[in-house]
């Protein structure tokens, strides 16, 4: 296995795939990918060739994902990814007047680093961010509502080591150190998850909703979120609960259950009529059929029964409930009718002969070669023109 990487390194990818079964590690991928990402800077072959070991993969399987996703980098990217937004909203709003700035102002273009290292810029589709517009985004935390002049003073303060707080999103950290919490660990910086909040736009539903006090049924804004061991004791009490009465409508039905026939003397069945005060015996007991017992309503569209017979419900008439009549768009064919159009069918569609295509026949290919070998003792010629000579015959 490849040196390239620290035992640190190597501890968390065991404790990445530890986090899934032992036949699904493959799912450990991306993480994976991650991790490598926040020693390098970037996935380096050396970084996919170590995914690949660790995970029993080949290293095209590795490539593949880790080419597909933007987030992960092929080469060695600066210590903060600064990345505008140019679609559409952003770029009416004056997103693409923020990166042309950025870059006359840091000498670099899309995907490209300053000499210093410490700045990667690129152009983003969409950081789905449009009620902030325009936006950019510094190791993927938001700086909204930005223009030229805020865009410049911010990367300049990158440069002079400084970390400039994000409108919304944590304390600023390296993109090694955000690969780092992408690979799944917590940043471990005091404090760092306590700076940043929401955005206005973000909270305009909320504050609505106060405002108008528009709550859900029987919410409770007091309540406390459970752990995870009072949800999964309240699982298991609702779980017992629904089975114990399950039970008792089993029980309850056993009892109301009419008597086995009696046989007659002679060990014939006695008459099978109801007894009085019993219920008769559901459709579904008598079958063994549990589709429900109605018919196939005859009045709906074409359309309708084709879409219900290829995604049925719950609702839908199944072909062997009983009772159920299924309707038909058209009138079957008469037995002489099939007939008759499978017999014009085969006619028209003669089956494929034995006959070999062109060059494929054996006795040809014979002749061929022993001309050519002909040629070639006739000409002294080597292997090349016996060849060139058959192709000519």
């Amino acid at each position: 296995m490849t040196t390239t990487f620290s035992d640190e390194t190597r501890a968390r990818a065991r404790e990445i795939i530890a986090r899934y079964p032992a036949d699904r590690s493959r799912s450990a991928l991306l993480p994976l990918l991650h991790l490598v990402q926040s020693e390098e800077g970037y996935v380096s072959p050396a970084g996919v060739e170590f995914c690949a070991e660790v995970l029993g993969l080949n290293k095209a399987q590795v490539g593949a994902v880790a080419t597909f996703y933007t987030m992960y980098k092929r080469k060695p990217t600066g210590d903060f990814l600064v990345s505008v937004c140019t679609n559409t909203m952003c770029n009416v709003l004056g997103g693409q007047e923020v990166y042309d700035t950025l870059a006359e102002h840091l000498g670099v273009g899309h995907d490209e680093t300053t000499a210093d290292g410490k700045i990667t810029l690129e152009h983003a589709e969409c950081l789905a961010a449009c009620d902030y517009g325009p936006v950019m985004t510094v190791n993927y935390d938001f700086f909204d509502n930005v223009d030229p002049q805020a865009a410049v003073g911010v990367v300049d303060e990158l440069r002079a080591g400084g970390r400039p707080m994000p409108t919304r999103g944590a304390r600023l950290c390296t993109l090694k150190e955000m690969a780092v919490q992408l690979a799944g660990f917590a940043d471990e910086r005091e404090g760092a998850v306590a700076d940043g909040g929401p955005g206005e736009p973000s909270l305009r539903g909320l504050l609505l909703a106060q405002q108008h006090n528009i709550s859900v049924p029987g919410f409770d804004p007091n309540t406390p979120i459970r752990s995870k061991a009072e949800a999964d004791r309240a699982a298991a009490e609702a779980k017992a609960k629904a089975e114990a009465a399950e039970k008792a409508k089993a029980d309850a039905a056993a009892k109301q259950a009419p008597d086995a026939p009696v046989k007659g003397g002679d060990g014939a069945s006695a008459p099978t009529g109801t007894p009085a005060g019993v219920e008769p015996a559901r459709p579904e007991e008598v079958t063994g059929s549990t589709a429900p017992d109605v018919k196939a309503p005859d009045d709906k569209s074409p359309q309708v029964r084709t879409a219900e017979t290829r995604q049925p419900d719950a609702a839908t008439a199944v072909p062997d409930a009983p009772g159920t009549k299924v309707p038909s768009d058209a009138v079957p064919p008469a037995p002489r009718d099939a007939q008759e159009a499978e017999a014009a069918g085969a006619a028209a569609n003669p089956p494929a002969g034995d006959g070999k295509p062109a060059g494929d026949e054996a006795g040809a290919q014979e002749r061929n070669l022993k001309e050519a070998e002909a040629g070639a003792g006739a000409n002294g010629a080597g292997p090349a023109g016996a060849n060139e000579t058959g192709v000519q015959k």
